[in-house]
């Protein structure tokens, strides 16, 4: 496998998971999935390439079945620490200053998130980075039912954790897969990031209409005359 030429080399997956092996996944994993410092974190790429070199024979400490059950116990205790850390903080995570390793625009992405989608939030917002990260924080600081979040917590770290996993273990048995690794990580990675530029590109959009609605304000020109002026109108 190629090192993968998108970001430094610390967060290519193949150096990883070179470097730290199984317990480093399961860290960067816990990481992601629920300590603010972890957003940044290549989950998705790095499970498909875990996968991949599994059925591949490259990483053997354990058989598929028990790396997948570890890195879903990784991502469900991650969230649950960022459910707990969100209910301690409270609403002031919300007038947290910026800082390298924080942005508050996160914190309220993740929040307009959970809003739109409620609990099932915990399980759709595993397949977008950052958001993934902030999501059960979010969840903890709203005080979210507990049963209702160990319940999604669950569902989704097997769906994204096992799931991804899995899909790089499939494909990772295709020879076109192993021809054009690189490429493929590439494309994984954007499309990961890619509801976060939607998102970006929703907001830019938006802002540019509430800047040119409050340079004019009111009726504009073509909306008809005043209404004492269709009153007198009326009256003739």
């Amino acid at each position: 496998m190629t090192t993968l030429a998108l970001g430094p080399s610390w967060l290519d997956p193949d150096y990883l998971i070179g470097t730290f092996g199984l317990i480093g996944v399961l860290v960067i994993v816990f990481a992601e999935s629920g300590l603010l410092i972890g957003f940044f974190l290549p989950g998705d790429s790095l499970l498909f390439t875990t996968g991949l070199l599994v059925t591949t024979g490259k990483l053997d400490d354990l058989p598929l079945w028990g790396v997948c059950t570890l890195i879903v116990i990784a991502a469900v205790v991650g969230d649950q620490v960022g459910y707990l850390f969100g209910r301690k903080v409270g609403p002031a995570l919300f007038k947290r200053p910026d800082s390298r390793l924080f942005k508050q625009e996160n914190v309220e992405k993740a929040h307009v998130f959970f809003e739109k989608y409620g609990p099932k939030s915990l399980v759709l917002a595993r397949f977008v980075p950052i958001v993934r990260t902030f999501t059960p924080i979010i969840a903890g600081v709203s005080r979210m039912n507990y049963r209702s979040f160990i319940t999604y917590n669950i569902i989704g770290g097997v769906l994204w954790g096992a799931g991804v996993t899995l899909l790089g273990a499939g494909l990772g048995k295709i020879d076109f897969v192993h021809q054009h690794i690189e490429k493929i990580l590439i494309l994984i990675v954007l499309l990961s990031v890619l509801p976060i530029v939607i998102e970006v590109l929703r907001a830019r959009s938006k802002g540019k209409k509430e800047a040119v609605a409050r340079e004019v304000p009111g009726a504009g020109p073509d909306d008809g005359p005043a209404p004492a002026q269709r009153g007198r109108h009326a009256k003739r």
